[in-house]
């Protein structure tokens, strides 16, 4: 037991993020970019200092927390582009995720953070730190849904009304497009994520994970303005 908890320690140095709670197990990951404004914009899903931001069909962050989603009728909340994923290193990345866990609700994962060590394809023993900033109505148990530009808007588009993509947005509607360089015709704000999916994740294919729950980055919660209550993120 004292080497497992050794283990996690350097785990948590090594990635900047403190291991909590019991929140762990193995796992599976898709992608996705549907423009929506994500589940966890709405006040009451779980306890935190305020709701993820969402922004306007510009892109600027909206102060008004209850705005309609974007992927109903008539809304006006999108996801904003700022919750595409980045490069730490070539072996640790951040990023922003719809959600499932086997046992939880939103209560439980909305605003968490978890680290995630790829098992299978080319990013295999990479590292990818998350928050969940949404959830799925098709989610599996213990499934992260990787917000990617180009990943597929899946069951819902926004991005067809905000950027102009076709109707069923970039790419296949689950899964997206294929190529880097089909990256290149994007709104510039979405370039750099879409990017990193042929870059830093090395266009993988829903590559299966570990997880375990951590304490999140101050890097990803300046972005989506949610932190969950009692806890402090880590520089």
């Amino acid at each position: 037991m004292m080497v497992s908890l050794k283990q996690l320690a350097l785990l948590a140095l090594a990635t900047g993020a403190a291991v909590v709670d019991a929140q762990s197990g193995s796992g599976k990951t898709t992608r996705y970019w549907d423009c929506c404004k994500g589940s966890c914009g709405w006040s009451g899903k779980a306890s935190v200092n305020q709701p993820i931001t969402s922004c306007d069909k510009s892109d600027n962050p909206l102060a008004n927390m209850a705005a309609k989603n974007a992927c109903e009728s008539g809304g006006q909340a999108y996801m904003c582009t700022n919750q595409s994923p980045w490069a730490v290193n070539d072996q640790l990345a951040y990023g922003f995720a719809a959600v499932k866990l086997a046992g939880g609700t939103e209560n439980s994962w909305c605003c968490a953070c978890y680290k995630l060590t790829f098992t299978s394809g080319p990013v295999q023993g990479q590292q990818l730190i998350v928050q969940a900033t949404n959830t799925g109505g098709d989610l599996g148990q213990n499934h992260f849904d990787l917000a990617m530009p180009g990943g597929g808007v899946g069951m819902f588009n926004a991005c067809t009304n905000q950027w102009g993509a076709p109707p069923n947005g970039w790419g296949q509607q689950y899964g997206g497009i294929s190529s880097r360089s089909q990256c290149d015709g994007f709104p510039e704000k979405l370039k750099a994520g879409c990017y990193w999916r042929f870059d830093w994740f090395k266009g993988a294919d829903n590559p299966d994970v570990t997880f375990e729950k951590v304490t999140c980055p101050k890097a990803l919660t300046d972005k989506s303005g949610c932190i969950r209550n009692g806890e402090t993120p880590t520089v």
